[in-house]
């Protein structure tokens, strides 16, 4: 007989974690979402087997319990374990993306039937909803989890299994090492992106052209300020005392940067510019983890119609795959770049290779 998994909430995380997880027919998946559309559309896209009426019946019925709603949310569905009477036991996850609270709450659980381990899993969409949901969306992706002290070795060997369909790179860590990390890598950079268009809007006041030179590098870094403004209003706040003593330290860091630039230290500053890329330049490029990264490399294109197009045929005519495409730099009218990545390094040399014998101009960087 199958296992149920429920999962509470059909966004983008929970639907794409269904569809994964139904896919290999280990397991009888139940779902849960808020609006009707959600549930309707979860059915019509093959995502769930079935759709719970409400959080207990459903509760009732599992064997795992996924909880992807926001924060806020999660903490009430947690708080609700506590009531509940359940006749097997249940293990339970979420993928909320800042530990402390939830695995706070996690300690408060004392329903002897439940076992809960945090989870997070680091990847994404631009897009939101069930419609942008996808089975292999946290494919290579890393995949945190956080036990709480009732879970042992046997539960998150358990929870990985169950999760295994989304072929993630599991890792455990402790609530303090999880938020602490994320914060440095994901949330902050997210805070600093914020801030730099905030600061762009304010110069466009004075110079109005501002944002027709604002392509390249300032696009780049700033990307991720177009994200839901709501979710990350929650990860903030949920995160906030680590962010709080990580923008202490930035202060600290441009004012180290105000001396060497008042100070005209040219040594100095390049020493700084050059440690930075050394660091930078030391990441695991070929792991997709915090900072995903695959085989790269740099096509000059002109802006003219097609352009674009001609280099993908070119790769898709000899069956090379691509993982991810990126316009860099591109204004009308001049030549831009387009970034384009690649699994292995067999199918980058072999994809340079090609479009340099088609005139273009590609580069790798080392």
């Amino acid at each position: 007989m199958k296992e149920t998994v429920m999962i509470a909430g059909l966004g983008l995380i929970g639907g794409s974690l269904a569809m994964s997880i139904r896919s290999r027919r280990h397991f009888h998946v139940l779902g849960m979402d808020a609006h009707d559309e959600t549930c309707r559309l979860a059915l019509e896209k093959g995502a769930v087997d079935e759709i719970c009426d409400d959080f207990i019946s459903g509760v009732q019925k599992a064997d795992i319990l996924i909880i992807a709603t926001p924060i806020p949310m999660t903490l009430g569905y947690m708080a609700q374990l506590n009531e509940i009477q359940l006749e097997k036991n249940l293990l339970v996850t979420d993928v909320s993306s800042v530990k402390g609270k939830i695995m706070n709450q996690a300690e408060k659980i004392t329903n002897p039937a439940v076992t809960f381990i945090g989870g997070h899993p680091m990847a994404g969409s631009h897009k939101q909803g069930l419609q942008a949901a996808k089975g292999h969306l946290f494919e290579n992706a890393i995949y945190v989890l956080t036990p709480s002290s009732k879970a042992d070795e046997q539960d998150v060997a358990r929870i990985k299994e169950v999760l295994s369909p989304a072929k993630a790179r599991f890792l455990v860590f402790t609530t303090e090492e999880h938020d602490e990390m994320t914060a440095v890598i994901s949330h902050f950079p997210h805070l600093i992106a914020s801030s730099l268009v905030h600061q762009a809007r304010n110069w466009q006041k004075t110079h109005p052209f501002l944002e027709d030179l604002a392509a390249g590098g300032f696009r780049d870094i700033t990307r991720i300020a177009s994200s839901n403004p709501v979710l990350w209003r929650d990860i903030f706040l949920q995160n906030k005392a680590v962010l709080i003593s990580m923008l202490d330290d930035w202060i600290t860091e441009m004012e180290q940067v105000r001396t060497l630039l008042s100070t005209s230290d040219g040594t100095a500053t390049e020493n700084y510019l050059l440690e930075a890329k050394h660091y930078r330049d030391g990441l695991p490029a070929k792991k997709k983890g915090a900072i995903p990264s695959f085989y790269d490399i740099y096509v000059d294109i002109h802006d003219q119609p097609g352009a674009l197009l001609h280099v993908i045929e070119h790769l898709a005519d000899n069956d090379i795959s691509i993982k991810n495409i990126e316009i860099l730099e591109v204004r009308e009218g001049i030549t831009g770049v387009l970034r384009i990545s690649f699994q292995s390094s067999e199918e980058q040399k072999e994809s340079k290779r090609l479009l340099e014998s088609h005139d273009y101009e590609v580069t790798i960087e080392q």
